[in-house]
């Protein structure tokens, strides 16, 4: 999506959760990222690196007509007003959780046993998929894009604007 809107940053919130603060990560995100981004400034943040367990060196984050977030948690009530559409990556949670798993291997088991609970919590105090503007599926041939239970219509929204799916980005 990044190369597709012209080499958009991507700030991804792994880097901006820790294993302390899983999902509360929200003050940190707003002050170094969105207030910066919001006064057309670069942001700088610190990453924070799952395998060191401890925040690394700051990074600079460019302001750009578009900044993709992606991650868990990137829908939020705290976020959303910042956000000009909100995507939700359709998947079911075993799928997402295996790949995770998969992807940090066995130093990090002990993490996703906690991660699927906090997860849980995470979308029962706070589910972002019914304000998705979009709902993205993956499929064999690419991705499927639907409206979102959060579209709302007009000539400035990139909606599907029937009940059948979208053309495969």
């Amino acid at each position: 999506m990044a190369a597709a809107l012209g080499g958009a940053p991507v700030l991804h919130l792994d880097d901006i959760a820790s294993h302390e603060q899983l999902f509360e990560w929200t003050d940190r995100l707003t002050t170094q990222v969105i207030r910066p981004l919001g006064r057309g400034e670069s942001a700088l943040y610190t990453p924070y690196d799952w395998r060191a367990g401890a925040f690394g060196p700051p990074r600079p984050l460019p302001a750009a007509p578009v900044v993709l977030v992606e991650g868990v948690g990137a829908g939020r009530r705290a976020v959303r007003p910042h956000l000009a559409l909100l995507l939700w990556m359709e998947l079911p949670r075993e799928e997402s959780w295996t790949r995770g798993r998969l992807r940090d291997g066995a130093e990090q088991r002990d993490f996703w046993e906690g991660w699927v609970e906090a997860e849980h919590a995470h979308f029962a105090r706070d589910p972002s998929r019914p304000h998705a503007d979009l709902l993205v599926r993956q499929t064999p041939e690419g991705y499927e894009v639907l409206p979102g239970l959060g579209s709302t219509s007009g000539p400035d929204r990139l909606v599907t604007r029937s009940d059948e799916p979208s053309a495969l980005w």
